[in-house]
């Protein structure tokens, strides 16, 4: 399982055309998951040992010029459901409980008590 990225935007469109710009990304739609664009580029993709994807922000921008604000990182685990109960129990918080995608895998994301969200993502068997 790759490592995946994931760049919320609350203009997706805006974001995909920067980050084309930039890096020369180009982008493949999710069926069944509107507003979530994912990244193809020589290294990153489908197939390589980075995914990505672009999607809709489900929340309030942040203040320009504030405090760092990041990407969301989702890493491989071995079982989601012990590892989300493990970061609850040493200092996480709930981001968003353990949930299933079909042909994916069971993703969940966490607080990591410093302001960060981080994923994890068991892979389907």
């Amino acid at each position: 399982m790759p490592v995946h990225f994931e760049i919320q935007a609350a203009d997706p469109e805006a974001a995909k055309a920067f980050y084309s710009g930039l890096f020369g990304w180009t982008y493949d739609t999710w069926p069944g998951f509107d507003g979530y664009f994912l990244v193809k580029a020589a290294d990153i993709g489908q197939g390589h040992p980075i995914t990505g994807a672009i999607m809709s922000r489900s929340g309030e921008s942040p203040a320009p010029h504030s405090s760092p604000r990041g990407a969301v990182i989702t890493l491989p685990v071995a079982s989601t459901d012990e590892s989300y109960t493990w970061a609850l129990g040493h200092g996480g918080a709930e981001a968003m409980p353990p949930f299933d995608i079909e042909g994916v895998g069971r993703v969940a994301y966490v607080e990591d008590g410093q302001g960060n969200i981080v994923g994890m993502i068991q892979a389907s068997m």
